[in-house]
């Protein structure tokens, strides 16, 4: 799923857009982690985006690089946030729509010149808000977090700390299964 993308400065993050505007701080804050802030930016009200997908990808590379004791709590919140979006969408009995490198066809990325941002979310259907994009921002965010379920089960089963919370996030996960 994610062998196109090799580094974090392959995203074209600054054509892709959060909660909160363009996804250009979304590399500086996953390289410092920053994980509150960056979950302000890829789940807000129960809405993932169009960064959220490719933020997850980046996060959960580095954090395969981890030992389950260096994992911090606002990262697993992180993981909740996103998880808790999925919801009763039954993520797991659907069919992937395209892959997840369609996402990023030109046809869904914000143009590079950010002055017209206002005037295209009054658009009906923005670019890359379409059903079909939009399912793709929460199937693909739930496949990585599906993939990374070992990650997660070494975490709660070496971390106590972060126990509780990663067992929350792993019961969230099955009940996406349907």
């Amino acid at each position: 799923m994610d062998g196109m993308l090799e580094t974090i400065d392959q995203i074209p993050w600054r054509r892709l857009t959060t909660a909160y505007g363009r996804g250009t701080d979304i590399p500086r804050l996953i390289r410092n982690r920053q994980y509150k802030e960056l979950a302000g930016l890829i789940e807000h009200q129960s809405t993932l985006w169009q960064a959220t997908p490719w933020a997850l990808l980046m996060l959960l590379r580095e954090l395969a690089g981890r030992k389950p004791e260096e994992v911090d709590a606002d990262e697993i919140e992180l993981y909740l946030s996103v998880t808790s979006a999925f919801a009763g969408r039954n993520l797991g009995a659907e069919q992937p729509p395209g892959t997840m490198g369609s996402l990023l066809d030109e046809a869904c990325l914000w143009p590079v010149d950010e002055e017209e941002d206002e005037l295209l979310w009054e658009d009906e259907e923005p670019r890359g808000y379409d059903p079909d994009h939009f399912f793709g921002y929460y199937y693909f965010s739930y496949a990585l977090l599906k993939r990374a379920e070992p990650m997660f089960a070494s975490i709660k089963d070496n971390n106590a700390r972060l126990a509780p919370a990663v067992q929350e996030l792993l019961q969230l996960l099955a009940e996406e299964e349907g």
